[in-house]
Protein backbone atom coordinates (compact mmCIF):
# COMPACT_ATOMS: atom_id res chain seq x y z
CA UNK A 1 0.00 0.00 0.00
CA UNK A 2 1.63 3.20 -1.17
CA UNK A 3 -0.88 5.74 0.21
CA UNK A 4 -0.07 7.04 3.63
CA UNK A 5 -2.77 7.57 6.28
CA UNK A 6 -2.23 9.75 9.31
CA UNK A 7 -4.03 9.68 12.61
CA UNK A 8 -7.35 11.49 12.40
CA UNK A 9 -7.50 11.23 8.62
CA UNK A 10 -9.94 8.85 6.95
CA UNK A 11 -8.83 9.21 3.34
CA UNK A 12 -5.40 9.06 1.73
CA UNK A 13 -3.59 12.40 1.52
CA UNK A 14 -3.68 12.33 -2.28
CA UNK A 15 -7.46 12.99 -2.44
CA UNK A 16 -8.54 16.57 -2.82
CA UNK A 17 -11.21 18.09 -0.59
CA UNK A 18 -13.44 18.65 -3.64
CA UNK A 19 -13.57 14.90 -4.16
CA UNK A 20 -15.02 14.40 -0.70
CA UNK A 21 -17.85 16.90 -1.07
CA UNK A 22 -21.29 15.60 -1.85
CA UNK A 23 -22.73 16.69 -5.11
CA UNK A 24 -25.80 18.83 -4.64
CA UNK A 25 -28.58 16.81 -6.13
CA UNK A 26 -31.96 18.45 -6.55
CA UNK A 27 -34.33 17.32 -3.82
CA UNK A 28 -36.91 14.91 -5.09
CA UNK A 29 -40.25 15.61 -3.50
CA UNK A 30 -43.43 13.73 -4.04
CA UNK A 31 -46.34 15.88 -5.19
CA UNK A 32 -48.52 16.83 -2.23
CA UNK A 33 -45.86 15.91 0.32
CA UNK A 34 -45.02 18.80 2.64
CA UNK A 35 -41.87 19.19 4.68
CA UNK A 36 -41.98 18.66 8.42
CA UNK A 37 -41.24 22.34 9.04
CA UNK A 38 -44.13 23.54 6.88
CA UNK A 39 -46.51 21.11 8.60
CA UNK A 40 -45.32 22.34 11.98
CA UNK A 41 -45.80 25.99 10.98
CA UNK A 42 -49.34 25.23 9.85
CA UNK A 43 -50.22 23.84 13.29
CA UNK A 44 -48.50 26.42 15.48
CA UNK A 45 -50.50 29.22 17.05
CA UNK A 46 -48.78 32.56 16.54
CA UNK A 47 -49.21 35.91 18.27
CA UNK A 48 -48.94 39.19 16.39
CA UNK A 49 -46.79 41.97 17.83
CA UNK A 50 -49.96 43.82 18.79
CA UNK A 51 -51.34 40.79 20.64
CA UNK A 52 -48.02 40.21 22.43
CA UNK A 53 -48.03 43.85 23.61
CA UNK A 54 -51.63 43.57 24.82
CA UNK A 55 -50.86 40.38 26.74
CA UNK A 56 -47.93 42.11 28.42
CA UNK A 57 -49.81 45.37 29.12
CA UNK A 58 -52.79 43.57 30.62
CA UNK A 59 -50.74 41.06 32.58
CA UNK A 60 -52.25 38.06 30.82
CA UNK A 61 -50.23 34.88 31.15
CA UNK A 62 -51.29 31.81 29.21
CA UNK A 63 -50.37 28.29 30.23
CA UNK A 64 -49.77 25.44 27.83
CA UNK A 65 -53.24 24.05 28.54
CA UNK A 66 -54.85 27.35 27.60
CA UNK A 67 -52.75 27.60 24.45
CA UNK A 68 -53.85 24.09 23.50
CA UNK A 69 -57.50 25.06 24.02
CA UNK A 70 -57.11 28.16 21.84
CA UNK A 71 -55.35 26.12 19.16
CA UNK A 72 -58.14 23.54 19.25
CA UNK A 73 -60.72 26.32 18.93
CA UNK A 74 -58.86 27.67 15.89
CA UNK A 75 -58.94 24.18 14.36
CA UNK A 76 -62.73 24.04 14.86
CA UNK A 77 -63.17 27.50 13.35
CA UNK A 78 -61.04 26.51 10.35
CA UNK A 79 -63.16 23.38 9.85
CA UNK A 80 -66.25 25.61 9.60
CA UNK A 81 -64.56 27.98 7.11
CA UNK A 82 -64.10 30.93 9.47
CA UNK A 83 -61.69 33.73 8.63
CA UNK A 84 -61.70 35.96 11.73
CA UNK A 85 -62.91 34.53 15.04
CA UNK A 86 -63.63 35.80 18.51
CA UNK A 87 -62.53 33.25 21.09
CA UNK A 88 -63.96 33.70 24.60
CA UNK A 89 -62.27 31.85 27.44
CA UNK A 90 -63.31 32.59 31.02
CA UNK A 91 -62.61 36.32 31.38
CA UNK A 92 -60.34 36.55 28.31
CA UNK A 93 -61.10 37.31 24.68
CA UNK A 94 -58.94 36.80 21.61
CA UNK A 95 -59.45 37.87 18.03
CA UNK A 96 -57.78 35.29 15.78
CA UNK A 97 -56.99 35.25 12.07
CA UNK A 98 -57.93 31.64 11.41
CA UNK A 99 -56.15 31.05 8.06
CA UNK A 100 -52.90 32.44 9.50
CA UNK A 101 -53.44 30.82 12.92
CA UNK A 102 -52.46 34.17 14.44
CA UNK A 103 -53.89 35.83 17.53
CA UNK A 104 -54.43 39.44 16.44
CA UNK A 105 -55.36 40.91 19.82
CA UNK A 106 -56.06 39.80 23.38
CA UNK A 107 -58.32 41.34 26.04
CA UNK A 108 -58.95 40.76 29.71
CA UNK A 109 -62.25 41.07 31.57
CA UNK A 110 -62.02 44.85 31.99
CA UNK A 111 -61.31 45.42 28.28
CA UNK A 112 -64.17 43.15 27.19
CA UNK A 113 -66.87 45.12 29.03
CA UNK A 114 -68.90 47.51 26.87
CA UNK A 115 -66.85 46.55 23.82
CA UNK A 116 -68.16 45.94 20.32
CA UNK A 117 -66.36 43.30 18.26
CA UNK A 118 -66.38 43.98 14.53
CA UNK A 119 -65.01 42.25 11.46
CA UNK A 120 -65.44 38.75 12.86
CA UNK A 121 -67.41 35.97 11.25
CA UNK A 122 -67.53 33.50 14.13
CA UNK A 123 -67.33 33.23 17.89
CA UNK A 124 -66.12 30.30 19.98
CA UNK A 125 -66.76 29.96 23.69
CA UNK A 126 -64.26 27.78 25.54
CA UNK A 127 -65.65 26.46 28.81
CA UNK A 128 -63.10 25.45 31.39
Amino acid sequence: MSDRLTIGQLYPASLHSTTLQRSSLPKQSVAGEASFESLLQQKLLKFSNHAAKRLEQRGIELGSGQLDQISSAVDKAAAKGSKESLILMKDLAFIVSVPNRTVVTAMDGNSIKDNVFTQIDSAIVISL
